[in-house]
C-alpha cells in the first residue's frame, strides 16, 4: 500500500512494528516514510503518534494476520486485532478533518458452515479460530463505532486470500512454495483440497483506495465490502501449487501433513458489490499466480525489487 500512496503523491505517516521477517519488502522499498515503531497495543503510543500525524485518511492493516500463530497466541490475537483497533479508533476521536477511515479485517470474518456458498456482505459473521474470530470481533467493533461516533466515515474491507509478490510470512501458501524452492527441501501442505479466493494484492489494494474514495466523498458509502477474485469459485491449493510451478517453470514436490488444527475447508466471497459500486476489476487467479511467480523469479535473480515493485504499482494504477 505505501508503495501505491507514494506513487499518488501522498504524505505518508506509517505506524506499526518493526517488520517481522528478513528478507523484508517495507526494507527493499527504502520509501520516503515518516512515522514511529510502535506497537498499536500501547493506547497512549498510538494516541501521540496519530496527534503527530494529523491525517486526513486512515488505512488500518495491523494485525496478527496467521491462523495457526492464533491457536499459539489467542490472547495476543485478540489484543492485538481487536484492542489495536479500538486504540486506533478511540485516537481519531479527537482528530479534526479525517476524511475516511478503513479498517481491514479478512474473508475469515464469516460464519462458515462448510457448504462452500459465496459470503455476502450481510451474511452472518463468526469464526472458529481465533484469527477469525478476532477480526470478526473487528467488524462488530467498527459497527459500534460508527453509531457512537456520528460523522466519522468508517468503513471495513473483507478480502480474500491476498498474494503477490514480497510475502515472506510463514505459514502462507506462496512464500512457503518460495522457500522451498529455494533449499531444495519438498514443500509440505496441510490440506491439498482445500479451496480459497486467491487473488493479487495490487488488486486489492487499488479496490481498498477505490473504497476509501467512497468513503469520503459520498453521503451514504457501504459500511463494509467483499474484495475476491473474478472467478466464482476458488481454487484447490494443490492446483495452486501446480499453477505456480507452470508459471516459474520449475517443478515443486510436496507432501502433505495434516494440522491437528482445524481451519475451514471452503471459503469463498461474492465480491459483486465492490464491482458494481466502485467499478473494480480483479485479475484472474491463474494471473495472479503468475505474476507472484515472476516477481518472486525476479528476486532470486537478484534483480533490483525495489524498481520491479514500482513498475508494477504504476501499472496497477494506470487507468
Amino acid at each position: 500500500m505505501a508503495m501505491l500512496l507514494h506513487q499518488l503523491g501522498a504524505d505518508i505517516h506509517v505506524l506499526g512494528l518493526p517488520p517481522p521477517t528478513e528478507p523484508s519488502l517495507f526494507r527493499m522499498l527504502s520509501l520516503p516514510l515518516r512515522g514511529a515503531e510502535i506497537d498499536i497495543r500501547d493506547a497512549s503510543a498510538v494516541a501521540a503518534a496519530v496527534r503527530a500525524a494529523r491525517p486526513s485518511v486512515v488505512i488500518h492493516m495491523a494485525a496478527q494476520s496467521l491462523v495457526r500463530e492464533s491457536y499459539r497466541d489467542p490472547a495476543g490475537t485478540f489484543a492485538t486485532n481487536v484492542g489495536g483497533t479500538i486504540n486506533l479508533l478511540e485516537s481519531l476521536r479527537n482528530v479534526q478533518d479525517v476524511a475516511a477511515v478503513l479498517v481491514i479485517t479478512t474473508d475469515k470474518v464469516y460464519r462458515n458452515d462448510g457448504r462452500g456458498l459465496r459470503f455476502v456482505e450481510s451474511d452472518p459473521l463468526g469464526g472458529h479460530d481465533p484469527y477469525s474470530a478476532s477480526k470478526a470481533a473487528v467488524e462488530l467493533a467498527v459497527a459500534s463505532w460508527r453509531a457512537a461516533v456520528p460523522g466519522q466515515k468508517l468503513a471495513t474491507a473483507r478480502a480474500g486470500n491476498v498474494i503477490g509478490g514480497g510475502d515472506f510470512a510463514p505459514d502462507r501458501l506462496i512464500p512457503d512454495i518460495v522457500r522451498a524452492l529455494r533449499s531444495g527441501e519438498m514443500l509440505v501442505v496441510r490440506n491439498p483440497d482445500a479451496t480459497r479466493p486467491w487473488q493479487h494484492v495490487l488488486d486489492v489494494l487499488i479496490g481498498y483506495l477505490l473504497q476509501i474514495e467512497q468513503l469520503a466523498l459520498e453521503s451514504d458509502p457501504p459500511p463494509a465490502l467483499n474484495f475476491g477474485p473474478a472467478e466464482i469459485a476458488g481454487m484447490r491449493v494443490a492446483d495452486v501449487i501446480a499453477a505456480f510451478a507452470a508459471a516459474a517453470r520449475r517443478p515443486v514436490p510436496w507432501r502433505v501433513e495434516p494440522s491437528p488444527l482445524p481451519e475451514a475447508a471452503t471459503l469463498a466471497l461474492d465480491a459483486s458489490r465492490a464491482v458494481a459500486a466502485l467499478g473494480w476489476h480483479p485479475r484472474s487467479q491463474q494471473a495472479a499466480i503468475a505474476a507472484t511467480a515472476a516477481w518472486y523469479a525476479a528476486w532470486m535473480e537478484g534483480q533490483p525489487m525495489a524498481s520491479w515493485t514500482a513498475g508494477e504499482a504504476a501499472a496497477a494504477l494506470a487507468p
